[in-house]
């Protein structure tokens, strides 16, 4: 059977057609579901096996990136998120949905219990909307959407995307732990500077994933990077200097990786 996939909506999330089109193009079976059908309980999380939260600005972005959705999720479908990621499920946030994990404390995850956060996503260093393709090395040996030393050149869109942690000890932890997915580098793999890194993150970092490496959240946009066709230099770019063909984008992999995963 295809996986289910839940792709979640909720007002002011704007991108999730084109992440249910990228599950479905790698053989999930994909449902764009609206938070009060969850809320309601007429639609079951425990009927999928993975959750995708999209981009966009849910609710506005008021208070802060995610926050009001990450407390919607956090004080009514805790439990039913726990309860699918300890039966093996997937989570998948993407830009606004990686500030939502964040916020609920679903990542990175090195404390316990849930709903206990331990780093953010604030506003960019640059204090403006940052919109541009950048590159990405994935670091984590856990992460089971994408293998550790993998490159992708994928876009990225957001105002608030600098990771900031509590503190100093709080950020070793996560480094130590395992829990940075994704950093940014330069096309070349080098460590960043503005604009590289044009959030202005600190110790570059992109991407989150927890202790299973079954929930991952990362800034930039995979579903806009699904074929060649849409990097900006498609026309220059080859199979030999990517690791993607010509015809696929860089974010692919992680759908195809995260379907084939739950295939087994």
């Amino acid at each position: 059977m295809k996986p289910r996939v839940l792709v979640l909506r909720a007002a002011g999330i704007n991108c999730d057609v084109e992440t249910a089109f990228a599950f479905e193009l790698h053989g999930a079976r994909a449902t764009r579901v609206h938070v009060n059908e969850l809320l309601a309980g007429r639609t079951q999380l425990a009927d999928f096996d993975l959750l995708a939260i999209p981009g966009g600005f849910s609710y506005g972005d008021d208070i802060a990136g995610g926050k009001v959705l990450a407390v919607e999720l956090l004080y009514h479908l805790k439990d039913e998120l726990l309860a699918l990621v300890e039966r093996g499920g997937l989570v998948l946030g993407i830009c606004n949905g990686c500030q939502v994990l964040v916020k609920t404390g679903l990542l990175p995850g090195i404390s316990a219990p849930i709903g206990i956060q331990e780093v953010t996503l604030t506003d960019n260093v640059s204090n403006k909307y940052e919109d541009r393709w950048i590159h990405l090395a994935s670091v984590s040996d856990r992460n089971v959407f994408l293998k550790a030393g993998e490159r992708l050149a994928l876009p990225m869109a957001n105002g608030e995307g600098r990771y900031v942690p509590l503190d100093e000890a709080t950020h070793r932890r996560v480094v130590e732990g395992g829990h940075v997915a994704f950093r940014y580098v330069t096309a070349e793999g080098g460590r960043p500077g503005y604009p590289e890194n044009p959030s202005g993150s600190i110790d570059d970092v992109a991407g989150l994933v927890d202790q299973s490496g079954r929930v991952l959240g990362l800034m930039p946009h995979p579903e806009r990077a699904l074929f060649g066709l849409h990097h900006p230099d498609w026309t220059g770019r080859t199979s030999s200097a990517h690791e993607a063909g010509p015809d696929e984008g860089d974010g692919a992999r992680l759908f195809r990786n995260a379907v084939e995963h739950l295939k087994g």
